[in-house]
């Protein structure tokens, strides 16, 4: 059946017969039948390990269909199949040729082998009308194979660039013709077809760096078409000359140059294989190993000649290439802008020294550029043509540096006026001209000149000195200052009036009380150079700011004297205000007097008594007369009849002028103090009171008598307690107590442990003297008891 393999069966006896029918002779040729035309021989091609159906004519269906194969080279057919259309058969030796399988009355191959070409005939029995016919079919089966993958072979690898290589495209099996194609791609590229190769192998003769790559080849039949896998060609060559190149990019005719502080990278590319080892040299010193030397902050020291060497391990040979790399740097800071004025012109310098190569220069004004020059430029520009306000400006280029360097000048005249002043030096020995004329660009210049006109000494810019010999006959003489600006006309001057100084007082007599606070004040009217001012005592000594009681306060033109706690003994007197300058002194004299409060009312001690234990008193006192008064003031001393008699001393200061008596502590009762009081009026003190020493206080008996009775009851209370006790240790002694306060037999227990410790403390008993009462024995000693009262007020 068609699609499966043919089930075996055992034929019948008449399909046995059938088969001898058509076996073929024994020289081979099949048994001819009238009927059986001439076939023609059908070209069949299948394609190994593929399928290929052999069809066996059309006609009417066949009643038997055999089917034989004859090798190449053989004249014996051999049977495959043969089937009848109800049952089938495949002989065993069809294996050879594939699986074999029959599809009605066409052969089908499977999995086709080369065994399987050859001649293969197909013979078929049929009827047609009523007869038996006979019909053949001889077909040539070709079994194509398909070329394998193929294979590229170098006969060297590796070849030195000039050398000659082979390249050989490998393939193992493929039905003729087998057609090649060659295909080249290099290391880092797209593939490209070598045009004009089409043979199994080729010839590199001489093989260059061009060669390096893969080399690819595919071969083909009219079955299929498969491609090699890539042999790469490794062709040794180099190293070339090095070719070194700097980042940044900066050229100069001499090699490379780089900013100062930037990174700067070197790389040296010299084309080898295998790739070139590479060594960096500057100024002969090796300094990196590798393709890229970077300078991670150039600086002024790795200006030098760098030298790459690069070489080929493989082949072992060596190029090199030495460029010159010079460090910029600019010039420090900023260019420097000037102004110096000469008649009717001004020159304008601007300086930027410094830096390599030196920085170029160049002037620009309101009318345009002007000169330009490296490190160094001058210009020079007429002053009528320089309306103040003008601006000029220098631009400094360098190549290490992007933008551009500036500096500025602008001219202007200066503001105001001369100023004019003196000073003197320490010691006034010299006076100092001072003159200034501040601003302005350029700056003004600025000379004195005498009551004459005629100068003193040079020119200044901005400001003038000018020294003096200080003498007296200087006072009234006057000098003048004179101020130059080129955009500045006409000249301006200050003028400069010396003179000897003037004081003012503000009062000549001044008057305060004692304790109170005075002030003096001077004021310099006028002196030319300034004055110094002073004040001197009465004593003509100079008053410091550090002198005790005083204190110095100036204030512009015054220096003020304030005295503190007036004392006529101390500060009474005449003052003078001193002012010295260079050219002469003044002085003037202020009066002070200090005036004493009116005397206090006298004061006399109404009573002074001693208080508790003698360590305070209590003083009461009255004042006497007119006056008025601001305090009292409290004196004691140990008095002379008294041990630690001396000097008086301050008892009590803080009392209120309206206290008439006062509490006083802190006495020592051994010693005998004597007491006075005096009235004070601030700092005035009255006449002091009449001594006196403290009187006992008056005695009291009433609190004596409550005290003593009260510690008669304690006494008595005491006693009694006493007694009870004694009579209860000793019953023999009070009998009758005894017997109410110990009972019989506690008492002949007490009388026998007392007879018992004394015996053994070595006492005597008594002994009883005959004719006297038990009752009137004497056991113990009498107790005496003494109480003492003290009676305190």
């Amino acid at each position: 059946m068609v699609g499966q393999r043919p089930q075996h069966h055992p034929v019948s006896l008449l399909l046995l017969i059938r088969l001898c029918l058509l076996h073929p002779r024994a020289s081979g040729q099949p048994h001819p039948t009238p009927e059986a035309p001439a076939e023609e021989v059908v070209s069949v091609q299948g394609v190994r390990g593929g399928s290929v159906e052999l069809a066996c004519g059309s006609g009417p269906a066949p009643l038997l269909v055999l089917w034989s194969f004859t090798p190449p080279g053989s004249l014996v057919p051999r049977p495959v199949a043969v089937t009848d259309g109800a049952m089938s058969k495949v002989e065993a030796f069809a294996s050879a040729l594939g699986v074999v399988s029959l599809r009605n009355s066409s052969l089908v191959l499977g999995e086709l082998r080369e065994g399987a070409r050859g001649h293969f005939l197909c013979q078929v029995l049929h009827v047609a009308g009523g007869q038996l016919h006979t019909a053949y079919s001889h077909l040539r089966l070709a079994v194509l194979v398909p070329v394998s993958k193929p294979q590229v072979r170098l006969s060297n690898p590796s070849p030195v660039e000039g050398a000659s290589v082979v390249a050989t495209c490998a393939v193992r099996e493929g039905t003729e013709p087998v057609t090649f194609a060659w295909q080249h791609r290099a290391s880092r590229g797209l593939g490209e077809a070598l045009v004009g190769v089409t043979e199994p192998l080729f010839q590199l003769d001489p093989v260059n760096r061009t060669h390096l790559g893969w080399y690819m080849c595919s071969a083909s039949n009219s079955v299929n078409r498969l491609s090699s896998d890539g042999a790469f060609l490794d062709v040794i060559y180099g190293p070339d000359k090095p070719v070194i190149t700097v980042e940044p990019l900066g050229l100069t005719e001499e090699g490379f140059w780089a900013s100062e502080r930037e990174e700067v990278t070197l790389s040296c590319l010299a084309a080898s294989n295998p790739p070139s080892h590479y060594v960096w040299l500057r100024d002969h010193t090796q300094v990196h190993t590798g393709p890229t030397y970077v300078i991670a902050r150039a600086g002024r020291v790795h200006t030098g000649l760098y030298t790459c060497l690069a070489r080929n391990s493989y082949l072992d040979t060596r190029t090199q290439t030495t460029v010159q790399l010079t460090i910029y740097y600019p010039p420090e800071g900023q260019p420097s802008c000037a102004v110096h004025p000469s008649p009717g012109a001004v020159t304008l310098l601007c300086t930027w020294p410094g830096g390599l190569p030196p920085a170029q220069l160049l002037w620009e004004g309101p009318q345009g550029p002007g000169p330009t020059a490296p490190s160094n430029v001058t210009w020079s520009h007429a002053a009528a043509q320089l309306p103040s306000g003008s601006v000029f400006t220098c631009k400094g280029q360098h190549p290490a540096l992007a933008p551009p360097a500036l500096c500025t000048v602008m001219l202007w005249e200066p503001l105001g006026r001369p100023t004019c002043w003196s000073t003197a030096t320490v010691g006034d020995q010299f006076i100092m001209l001072s003159c200034e004329w501040p601003g302005g660009e350029p700056p003004a210049m600025l000379s004195w000149l005498d009551e004459q006109q005629q100068p003193l000494g040079g020119s200044s810019s901005s400001m003038a000195v000018h020294l003096l010999q200080a003498q007296e006959d200087l006072a009234g003489r006057e000098f003048t200052c004179r101020g130059t600006h080129l955009l500045r006309t006409p000249d301006l001057h200050c003028h400069l009036h010396l003179e000897a100084p003037q004081l003012d007082v503000a009062e000549p007599r001044v008057s305060v009380l004692e304790g109170e606070e005075a002030w003096l004040e001077c004021c310099l009217r006028r002196g030319t150079p300034p004055a110094q001012l002073l004040w001197l005592g009465p004593q003509q000594q100079k008053v410091d700011p550090g002198t005790s009681g005083f204190m110095l306060h100036p204030e512009g033109a015054q220096l003020r004297l304030g005295i503190y706690d007036a004392d006529p003994a101390h500060h009474r007197g005449t003052y003078q205000c001193v002012a010295r300058n260079a050219v002469g002194n003044s002085s003037r004299s202020v009066l002070l007097e200090v005036l004493r409060y009116p005397a206090p009312p006298n004061v006399t001690i109404s009573r002074l008594t001693y208080g508790r234990h003698r360590r305070e008193v209590q003083l009461q006192w009255a004042i006497s007369g007119p006056g008025n008064l601001t305090g009292f003031l409290v004196q004691r001393k140990a008095s002379a009849l008294g041990p630690g008699a001396g000097a008086w001393e301050t008892a009590a200061s803080d009392i209120e002028p309206e206290s008439r008596g006062r509490r006083l502590g802190g006495l020592d009762p051994g010693v005998l103090y004597a007491f006075r009081i005096l009235a004070l009026n601030h700092h005035t003190a009255g006449h002091p009171s009449e001594v006196k020493i403290p009187a006992d206080p008056p005695f009291s008996a009433y609190p004596a008598v409550l005290g003593a009775a009260g510690t008669g009851m304690v006494v008595a209370m005491v006693a009694s307690l006493l007694v009870f006790q004694y009579a209860a240790r000793h019953p023999q002694t009070f009998p009758r107590l005894g017997q109410l306060l110990v009972p019989m037999e506690q008492r002949h227990q007490q009388r026998g442990s007392r007879e018992d410790a004394e015996a053994q403390a070595g006492l005597e008993t008594p002994t009883t003297t005959p004719g006297l009462d038990p009752a009137q024995e004497t056991t113990d000693a009498p107790v005496n008891v003494t109480i003492t009262v003290t009676a305190t007020p």
